[in-house]
């Protein structure tokens, strides 16, 4: 064991970069090169077909078989040309991760050979194996039949020899079984939503797009040294690790000289990244040892999302070329920072404004001041669900550490903003005033341009406000982002019809109370909607320190969801108020919303279960041998001490010795009886049935006995001698040479 920990570690520290050559175009140039985009099907379609497809992705429109047809033609003689032999549809199940069934291009040609053959059949439908995802009981084992179908607002892409056909993931009874079905719905309702209230201030809006920048946190450790892991191998974090003496606090890392090794990745990646389509614009180091991030330009949410899963995945791929290993869980170590994945959302219409950013004219400070204020609503009334939706067993160990936001759904807005709103809602009723073609005119200082860049940044704010987007930054490293999204979207999109509703039940008050008069009974209602929303959603808004005590008693006070117990969390998304929503805009069913529960309650007890095994594992079999041999070496020493010299010399001698014999006896007594007591809990809570009350049993009874063994391991780490202890430590894994 010694050999091996010392000759793997050596190993790591010999590791030289790959020689990384990039294409000799420029980035721009080979952008896209592995996606059938707008270019690629503008020279393989015909051009009605082309002009069909444009339609499709850009109006919603209905594609029919005959178009599939045509596409499917230009698609396969594209693919070929680019050594394609292969097609699958790629979707997105509920694992987390992204699924595929490579199928080849070859049929039978009635005369004893094969030909290649890709119909628009095989383009827009398969049949994928339902009975082997995660449903949560919607199908049963032997109800196998499940549906994929294609996306074409997605482009297809070429991964090796195979054509990826981006779809959604629908049992033989039409439930989603897939994050991208119910995504596709809430976008839906939040462009009708929002193009609703959008007329009130421009007609000409036909769409409003929901747009998201993610950012990619993630670690990368030595190969060898993650093989030498077993708990990073299957479980994706260090259940046990006692401090470097050396990690995060120099603050030497963040935005440092990225590591020559991760340099080479990176250019690898991203060259990769691209011919995908993923525009990857931002790299870096990170606050934690080799912690750094990947972030693209923004992009049309669902989009976003899939490029986003097909980094990971790649990502994975590119390191293990380069001797790494990506982490992607939350909290892979111990007392330094975790990884989290940013969400950056924001509105935009047809005609590229950006909903939530300031105008120069008071009428677009009023639709300003509408969106954002509309938001907040959906968030504050959602809240919980809106924690729900990023909440997971692993996220729970980086929520609320002092680095990332705290468990608690709040909004930072910043002061101006936070001041526009103040006056709208306490100004003097007779504020407004129209003067002819100026529009409406407000005693509120023209400041738009000045608020851009005039929000401070606040880490603690797990929904803030930064300039002319909101940042979700609970959201988890490994997470799809379309859980997130789909809640998000969904609660806006419902705030906003909820916000037009009555905006147009006032306006005929106001039409008689302003009648002969110059003044807009539009505007009069939507000023007079928003001081009402703007009283309403006032808890949600927090400007202060997240991480603080004061703020979880203020928060409970205000109403808030501070519940910090992952499996009851997860019961927001059944609360009536959320069923409602989702039902009521068309995203998901009831009967939905419980199969998903089901699934995130079966997840999380196996997430546990499979870190309580492998921690127990670890010190039956590894820990407790390897420190009991270091005991037994001492007690030799002690042996020959009295051997050699007197007793009283002996005894003074071995003081120290002695010691460390009794304090590695009753450690390693601890871990023991710590691992015979958290088999137990495990054997106990595996008998409830319900996925529900096993889920908290696994958090409540389980999860806290993880955290007591290692205690007692990371201890032990102390005074075991190094050249014995079995497994990579901390000063080894957090810093690459």
């Amino acid at each position: 064991m010694e050999a091996l920990r010392f000759q793997v570690v050596g190993e790591a520290f010999k590791k030289k970069p790959l020689d990384v050559k990039a294409p000799s175009e420029r980035p721009y140039e080979y952008f896209g090169k592995k996606v059938f985009n707008r270019e690629k099907m503008y020279k393989y379609l015909p051009k009605d077909v082309y002009e069909k497809m444009v339609d499709v992705i850009d109006n919603g429109s209905r594609l029919d078989r005959a178009v599939a047809d045509a596409v499917a033609a230009g698609m396969k003689q594209w693919a070929v040309e680019n050594g394609v032999t292969h097609y699958t549809h790629w979707f997105q199940p509920l694992t987390e991760g992204t699924a595929e069934k490579h199928d080849s291009f070859i049929e039978h040609d009635g005369k004893g050979g094969m030909v290649e053959e890709f119909t628009g059949k095989l383009l827009v439908q398969q049949e994928p194996d339902a009975s082997s995802f995660p449903s949560g009981g919607i199908r049963s084992t032997f109800e196998a039949r499940g549906y994929s179908a294609w996306d074409p607002t997605s482009p297809v892409f070429i991964i090796d020899d195979t054509l990826c056909i981006p779809t959604v993931f629908i049992s033989y009874s039409g439930e989603a079984l897939d994050y991208k079905a119910p995504l596709k719905r809430a976008l839906h309702a939040v462009n009708v939503a929002a193009t609703d209230v959008c007329h009130y201030f421009d007609p000409a809006v036909k769409k409003v797009q929901s747009n998201l920048g993610w950012e990619q946190e993630y670690f990368l450790v030595d190969e060898g040294l993650y093989a030498a892991r077993p708990d990073l191998l299957l479980t994706g974090r260090t259940l046990m690790g006692h401090d470097s003496a050396k990690n995060q606090q120099m603050d030497d890392h963040y935005f440092g000289a990225i590591p020559e090794r991760v340099a080479a990745f990176m250019r690898d990646l991203e060259i990769q990244a691209l011919e995908l389509g993923v525009p990857c614009k931002t790299r870096h180091n990170e606050v934690a040892p080799n912690q750094f991030e990947l972030a693209p330009i923004f992009e049309e949410t669902n989009l976003a999302v899939d490029h986003n899963m097909m980094l990971m995945s790649l990502m994975k791929k590119v390191a293990r070329k380069h001797g790494f290993r990506v982490l992607l869980h939350e909290k892979p170590f111990a007392g330094i920072n975790g990884s989290g994945k940013h969400n950056n959302w924001s509105l935009s219409t047809d005609n590229g404004i950006l909903l939530h950013a300031p105008g120069k004219t008071p009428e677009a400070n009023l639709r300003f001041a509408t969106f954002i204020v509309e938001t907040l609503m959906g968030v504050y009334k959602h809240n919980g669900l809106l924690k729900a939706s990023i909440m997971s067993a692993t996220n729970a160990h980086r929520l609320g550490a002092n680095e990332a936001p705290p468990a608690i759904v709040s909004s930072f807005l910043g002061k101006q903003v936070s001041e526009l709103l103040d006056h709208i809602e306490t100004a003097d009723k007779d504020f407004l005033a129209m003067a002819g073609k100026q529009g409406l005119k407000m005693d509120i200082p023209e400041i738009p341009e000045l608020l851009i860049d005039n929000t401070d940044r606040n880490r603690t704010s797990p929904f803030a406000f930064t300039g002319n987007r909101f940042e979700f930054r609970a959201v988890g490293s490994e997470a799809n982002c379309a859980s997130a999204m789909i809640a998000l979207n969904s609660a806006v999109a419902e705030a906003l019809v909820d916000f037009k509703k009555r905006v147009d039940a006032k306006i005929p008050e106001f039409e008689k109370k302003l009648a002969g008069t110059e003044h807009s009974a539009k505007f009069h209602a939507i000023i007079d909607v928003l001081r009402e929303d703007i009283k309403t959603c006032k808890p949600i808004r927090f400007d202060g320190n997240g991480y603080s005590d004061e703020w979880v008693a203020e928060a409970e006070k205000r109403g808030l969801d501070v519940e910090k117990s992952c499996p009851k969390i997860f019961e927001r998304y059944l609360d009536e108020a959320s069923i409602a929503m989702f039902e009521s805009l068309g995203v998901m069913t009831k009967k939905e919303l419980e199969a998903r529960n089901e699934v995130k309650w079966e997840t999380y007890t196996k997430k546990i279960q499979i870190e309580a095994r492998v921690l127990g594992d670890l010190s039956m079999n590894h820990i407790i041998p390897v420190a009991t041999h270091y005991q037994s070496e001492l007690l030799k020493n002690v042996g020959n001490m009295a051997v050699v010299f007197p007793i009283e010399t002996a005894d003074k001698l071995s003081a120290r010795n002695k010691k460390i014999i009794e304090e590695i006896a009753e450690r390693t007594f601890a871990i023991e009886k710590g691992v015979e007591e958290l088999v137990e809990a495990r054997k106990k809570a595996n008998k409830i049935e319900n996925e529900h009350d096993k889920a908290i049993a696994y958090h409540d009874e389980v999860e806290p006995k993880l955290d007591t063994i290692r205690y007692e391991i990371d201890k032990l780490e102390l005074i075991v001698d190094d050249a014995l202890w079995p497994l990579p430590k901390y000063r080894e894994l957090l810093f690459i040479r």
